[in-house]
């Protein structure tokens, strides 16, 4: 479902926002520093409880402001209200779904599904295992609801067994009991992963072929453990070298996609525009999986979309946008670059941002005329 209002309040360099967003392609433009970056991050907020541009949430909050406050609506009869409210001093967040304060930011992740796309998003090729797992696990919890429950057993598995191997002397019973416990829930973890990604895989091939075909790309799965072995062997023969560096070196909290290309790693070889349309790519294939799975669309947070990409490439990224039944919000310095990417009969709404005279960013509809 898509949205149908957004209002911010307390948000970075950002007036007070009350915006209608339109129900497919929402264009935003305006200068460097004006906000658009920001109308991005406080959906993202809405949508995850987090933001993408700094850790501490609390670092989004206007210097002026004691709290900040995200609301959104989706469409509906009736329309569903939700937000997400963060004050200054405080330290958890307060949530609300139809008037319902919740406990559980998982709640939030599954009713808005998003995608983000932006500078960031090139961790999927040169980060750390973590993002890779990330993108793996997010596309997992979206369509398999038991995933959530066994993966808080792994880790509450894995904090005590680590937990035992800083202890010192291992007492074997006690670990017997948590190794149990973790491969059940690993070995459950991994079967989940491995059918997503047996759903994944030609959806991600058939995507990246309409925007750049690379033979010979390669994307596999890592279950984080020897695929010759079984894990409570590894477990059980490992626990010294696992004392030693003082956590459990192997399981599905190390599992990883490896993408490579002629057999090395993929942001070796690609150029940096390669690079971004894999990356889109990837986050395009979860939205389409995502909705042939469930019915249900991504919202997209697309970021300067004209970075990295020429005209030809942009005009294919749009054109898998358009094939796909989703709400996105694009940002872009310049309008003119974005506007005649799209078939006449799409639903576009375009917004631009300004710095008022007090010097905060204030969102305004786009005067057409100006076309």
């Amino acid at each position: 479902m898509p949205l149908d209002r957004l209002v911010f309040q307390g948000l970075r360099n950002l007036e007070i926002l009350d915006l209608r967003p339109g129900p497919r392609i929402n264009l935003v433009s305006g200068p460097n520093g004006s906000g658009k970056t920001s109308l991005l991050e406080g959906i993202h907020i809405l949508g995850m409880g987090r933001s993408f541009r700094t850790r501490q949430l609390r670092h989004a909050i206007c210097h002026d402001a004691e709290a900040l406050t995200v609301h959104g609506r989706f469409v509906g009869d009736p329309p569903t209200p939700f937000g997400v409210r963060r004050h200054r001093k405080a330290s958890e967040l307060e949530i609300r779904i139809a008037g319902e304060r919740i406990n559980r930011i998982a709640e939030l992740v599954d009713l808005l599904p998003l995608q983000l796309i932006n500078s960031d998003a090139f961790r999927l090729l040169e980060g750390a295992p973590s993002a890779r797992r990330e993108f793996l696990d997010w596309g997992v919890f979206h369509v398999k609801h038991e995933f959530l429950d066994a993966w808080h057993r792994v880790r509450r598995a894995l904090k005590h067994r680590n937990a035992l191997l800083r202890h010192g002397r291992i007492h074997d019973a006690s670990m017997s009991v948590w190794e149990h416990e973790l491969v059940h829930w690993s070995e459950r973890i991994d079967a989940m992963r491995r059918d997503w990604m047996a759903a994944f895989l030609p959806v991600f091939e058939n995507t990246l072929d309409g925007l750049l075909p690379l033979q010979g790309l390669e994307l596999r799965y890592s279950r984080g453990w020897d695929a010759r072995r079984e894990l409570a062997d590894i477990l059980r023969l490992g626990r010294e070298t696992d004392r030693q560096m003082g956590f459990t070196q192997q399981g599905p909290q190390r599992a990883d996609l490896r993408i490579r290309l002629a057999r090395r790693p993929a942001v070796e070889v690609l150029s940096r525009g390669q690079q971004k349309l894999v990356v889109s790519a990837l986050k395009l294939s979860q939205g389409r999986l995502l909705e042939a799975s469930t019915g249900r669309t991504c919202i997209y947070l697309i970021d300067d979309l004209p970075a990295e990409l020429d005209g030809h490439h942009r005009r294919a990224f749009c054109g898998w946008l358009e094939r796909m039944h989703c709400q996105v919000f694009i940002t872009s310095v310049e309008h003119g670059v974005l506007t005649d990417l799209w078939r006449s009969d799409t639903s576009v709404e375009m917004f631009h941002v300004e710095h008022s005279e007090k010097g905060a960013g204030r969102l305004l509809p786009f005067d057409r005329q100006t076309l």
